[in-house]
């Protein structure tokens, strides 16, 4: 698909504000993030739905969103970092010698693909801590709209709200289940997967 630079742009705040609020941006909105005119935002729309990237629900305000099976490409970040050595938590031990890396693609499975659809949110809260996903870390999502029962998921409920638990489909309904005595789990008809927690990353 060709894309400008600017329609490039476009889509990435689409779907990146979606992810962030559960629904889309305004024009107006749009035009402020980039710093033109609404009128211009409004003209790189209409081209974004007549190439097939964007779709539009007619009379309804924030129903902009990415079309099924348009891949919106992020810039690539590296993922490697240099293994130097082991450490114990016990007694001390001495440092390996030769030189390694660890690659983060590799750890969470990701490919250079999945890679460049993946994401990063914040959490808030405690509802996963038993799944050792606390409030304050970071989850590495990947974008996908499938999900397994048991995957950690990030969902967007029918009332425009979004929510990290773990996904099962069960008869009627769909469960999404905290980890954590203290939450109840949130059962709706209807849910749309944003993406699946790939890792967590904590900073100290």
């Amino acid at each position: 698909m060709n894309l400008t630079p600017k329609q490039l742009r476009i889509l990435k705040l689409i779907r990146d504000w979606r992810v962030r609020h559960g629904y889309s941006p305004t024009m107006q909105e749009l035009a402020d993030e980039i710093g033109v005119s609404k009128v211009t935002v409004f003209e790189h729309v209409e081209a974004l739905i007549k190439k097939g990237a964007l779709i539009r629900e007619p009379n309804k305000a924030r129903s902009l969103s990415i079309a099924e099976g348009v891949s919106v490409p992020d810039e690539a970040r590296p993922l490697r970092f240099p293994l130097v050595g082991k450490i114990a938590a016990g007694h001390p031990i001495e440092k390996v010698p030769d030189m390694d890396e660890v690659d983060l693609g590799e750890v969470l499975g990701a490919s250079l693909e999945s890679a460049s659809s993946t994401f990063a949110l914040k959490v808030e809260g405690d509802s996963m801590r038993d799944e050792g996903i606390l409030d304050g870390d970071l989850v590495l999502i990947e974008r996908t709209q499938v999900a397994r029962n048991g995957d950690r998921v990030v969902a967007l409920l029918p009332d425009g709200s979004t929510t990290l638990k773990s996904f099962y489909k069960e008869d009627d309904h769909i469960r999404l289940q905290p980890a954590n005595p203290m939450f109840e789990p949130i059962r709706v008809k209807f849910c749309q997967i944003q993406g699946v927690v790939k890792g967590v990353v904590r900073r100290y």
